[in-house]
């Protein structure tokens, strides 16, 4: 017999593998091969948090990191993470990261300076190399 926090993990890991598609509890508690109910009270139970809360600070871990690392608009970044709403975006990253997107953002340099080389040189060597069929 196959403990319960096994089954949840696989709802977990769809939640991690797929947090920025619009997620339903009774899709996470399908692939738990539990009720929605039961799934949810057993998820909290076992991780802590309510399987919509985890999946939330899934969607904020991801959005920082594209904050820290690109310089692509926070609007496209509240998308791109899943979400469908900038306004509950900047309410929850604020609850979460204790500032705003933009001032997060600020903490850290742009995407561009990671680049220590002229941009046309990054460009020429970024692109893929031919090689010729032998």
């Amino acid at each position: 017999m196959v403990p319960r926090a096994r089954h949840l993990l696989r709802a977990k890991d769809l939640a991690d593998g797929r947090y920025f598609e619009a997620l339903t509890v009774a899709e996470l508690a399908r692939a738990a091969g539990l009720s929605p109910a039961y799934f949810s009270r057993e998820f909290r139970r076992v991780f802590g948090e309510s399987p919509h809360q985890y999946l939330l600070t899934r969607r904020l871990e991801r959005a920082a990191a594209l904050l820290r690392n690109t310089d692509r608009s926070v609007t496209d970044i509240c998308f791109d993470v899943g979400l469908t709403s900038v306004g509950s975006f900047l309410t929850s990253f604020r609850r979460v990261y204790g500032v705003t997107p933009s001032a997060y953002r600020a903490g850290f340099p742009p995407a561009r300076r990671h680049i220590r080389i002229p941009d046309c040189v990054a460009r020429a060597y970024g692109r893929p190399a031919r090689t010729p069929h032998v």
